[in-house]
């Protein structure tokens, strides 16, 4: 075995190991052997400082299987165009805002992308209401600067100041939740490629390779919108909601699949029944109409995304496990249902129960579902 061999081979038992551990890898950890694969196969111009190229990016994000055999699956179930958009936007001076509704798939698509191009999708800022410029620019080791004053030796680095240092791709979640005096602080960093350090008289200046990602959502307008200026910086793609049944059943399951090995959960081999009522319902409630456009249903105040389809369906999945006979079956997932339709007690309590009665019970096959609702819903 030749040493670069060895060192793959040690690598993936590291990263394995790692992996066992962490409760929730990060992308370049969970899929590394794809990642090197990828690497490896791909003989196409990268731009500079790039992992990859932006095919072997988009590949890697929709899935794929390399001329040797190795099998990328599928990170991102949409139209291919949009992640092409998106991946072609870090190749340029523009920045990438990633927009939709929650539960789109907006953090994992940026993860998964600043993984692909710069191995490492660590270097993020989690924006709130309470995230202070210095998470955006830079801040201070007060010790340092006590003693001895400003230095480059005394500032604390920001993951978008590391960014721009070496070339690689900065997060920043959530950006309508970050106050907009902290959010223009952005405005420098992304038209001028530079970040002033006035205490110093001096800038950091941004290396090739660097970009960012930001995602915000929908339903956050008018929360702390973004001034023109900023968005102007941006080259915005909207990520929509999975486009049939099938897709979004195809998500569902692909996660909770993932997330169940992480949890050691026993897998349901015949629970895609179940995945299917869910989504079905989170569809109907979501638009306002049943699957075969027959009846109109009132929609509850919360979203009934993806993810919180996901999040349901996992937390059968450990009921049936843990309480149950390990097959995922409708009392598994009535209670998540049922906790993420009604939000709002006065008002979603009573579509829910509308819906139950007029939709759930008359359909065929859906007795022991409607069944177990009822019983939750009591």
């Amino acid at each position: 075995m030749s040493k670069t061999s060895a060192a793959d081979e040690k690598a993936d038992r590291s990263s394995a190991e790692q992996g066992a551990q962490a409760l929730r890898p990060h992308a370049e950890d969970a899929f590394a052997g794809e990642l090197r694969a990828l690497a490896a196969a791909d003989d196409r111009p990268r731009p500079e400082r790039w992992k990859m190229s932006p095919w072997a990016v988009s590949l890697y994000l929709m899935g794929g299987t390399l001329p040797d055999g190795t099998v990328i699956s599928p990170k991102y179930v949409g139209p291919r165009r949009i992640i092409e958009v998106a991946v072609t936007t870090l190749a340029t001076d523009r920045a990438l805002l990633l927009l939709g509704v929650p539960g789109t798939a907006k953090t994992w698509v940026s993860e998964h992308l600043a993984a692909a191009v710069s191995g490492d999708s660590t270097l993020l800022v989690q924006g709130t209401a309470g995230t202070a410029e210095e998470a955006v620019r830079y801040g201070w080791n007060y010790a340092q600067l006590l003693t001895n004053g400003p230095s480059r030796q005394a500032m604390v680095h920001s993951p978008v100041m590391r960014a721009m240092s070496e070339g690689m791709i900065a997060r920043v979640e959530e950006l309508t939740r970050i106050p907009a005096d902290v959010q223009d602080s952005l405005i420098t960093i992304l038209s001028e490629k530079t970040l002033p350090v006035p205490e110093l008289g001096d800038e950091v200046q941004a290396v090739r390779g660097f970009n960012l990602i930001a995602t915000a959502n929908d339903r956050d307008r008018g929360v702390n919108e973004l001034s023109s200026a900023l968005r102007r910086r941006f080259n915005t793609v909207v990520l929509p909601l999975p486009a049939s049944s099938e897709a979004e059943v195809e998500i569902v399951s692909r996660r909770v699949e993932q997330i169940g090995r992480s949890l050691d959960l026993p897998p349901a081999p015949e629970g895609l029944e179940e995945i299917r009522r869910v989504v079905t319902v989170f569809r109907e409630l979501r638009d306002g109409a049943t699957v075969d456009g027959r009846t109109k249903v009132k929609s509850p105040s919360g979203t009934l995304s993806t993810a919180e389809a996901i999040s349901v369906v996992t937390g059968g999945l450990a009921l049936s496990a843990h309480f149950g006979d390990g097959q995922l079956r409708a009392a598994d997932v009535a209670a998540g249902i049922l906790g993420a339709v009604v939000r709002d007690p006065a008002a979603d309590s009573v579509i829910w129960q509308e819906y139950l009665e007029t939709v759930v019970r008359e359909r065929d096959g859906w007795k022991d579902f409607y069944r177990a609702c009822r019983e939750v819903s009591a």
